[in-house]
């Protein structure tokens, strides 16, 4: 297969958006491969309130119907961070024909979502709840719509061993992310067709957010194809982006 066919799609975590990946992103274009950022819905641009945002289904809407656009001639090349990976499983459901590749950075890797506590356990952050802000956009005795990382807490959990000023950066754009949706991502389907495509789990050595240990336990229950491993914080997108370039393009 071509380069020029092999088409890049990055896909942010919580409270983040396609800017996360501006670093990837030139590495990749620079190297002559095709490169497509997503919002998803309530993220980064996205006009979408993220407190409206009630089903996975509607929250990953961009990223399916991006794939469906992408012309039949263009293997796609997923990456994912954090519950982007429940993002990812969730295409490669969708789409195990069109999908060439998948990369999941300290991503969430579970092949039917977040289908039982263990699941969530593994998959999603803990956080204290003096860490996060949470919103009840349908009610106090309702789940919570949204949940944001409190700003004092951002760059010890996300990017402690990132640039400053990029932690500056992440704190001026995260946004709130639609927390109960995520938490019911779940999946049907057959992970012997999933194991088609090829998976390369990401993990990273220093990660206050999605720690080494979870990482750990999700490689272990559902191996991929390759297991690398990269010593920075949660966002290697910012603290280490040369290192996560070489690391991608290596193992395609």
């Amino acid at each position: 297969m071509s380069m020029a066919r092999e088409h890049f799609v990055l896909v942010h975590g919580e409270g983040h958006g396609s800017w996360c990946w501006f670093k990837l992103r030139w590495l990749l274009e620079s190297s002559g491969y095709l490169v497509t950022c997503i919002d998803l819905a309530g993220a980064g641009v996205d006009p979408t309130d993220p407190n409206t945002v009630r089903s996975f289904e509607q929250y990953d809407k961009p990223l399916l119907d991006l794939i469906s656009a992408i012309p039949e001639d263009e293997k796609v090349i997923l990456v994912g961070h954090g519950t982007g990976g429940l993002s990812l499983i969730h295409a490669m459901h969708h789409f195990v024909d069109r999908i060439r590749q998948a990369f999941f950075v300290a991503a969430t890797m579970l092949p039917f979502g977040l289908q039982t506590d263990e699941d969530k356990k593994d998959g999603l952050p803990t956080l204290p709840e003096n860490e996060i802000d949470l919103t009840f956009g349908t009610g106090a005795d309702d789940p919570p719509t949204t949940a944001a990382l409190r700003p004092e807490f951002q760059r010890e959990r996300l990017s402690q061993q990132s640039p400053e000023e990029e932690s500056v950066l992440s704190s001026m754009l995260m946004r709130p992310w639609p927390v109960t949706a995520i938490s019911t991502a779940s999946f049907e389907g057959d992970d012997e067709r999933l194991n088609r495509i090829k998976r390369v789990f990401i993990k990273t050595e220093r990660d206050h957010m999605l720690d080494p240990q979870q990482q750990g336990s999700m490689i272990k229950k559902w191996p991929p194809s390759e297991v690398l491993e990269i010593d920075t914080d949660h966002s290697p997108f910012f603290s280490a982006p040369e290192q996560l370039f070489n690391l991608i393009v290596k193992s395609l």
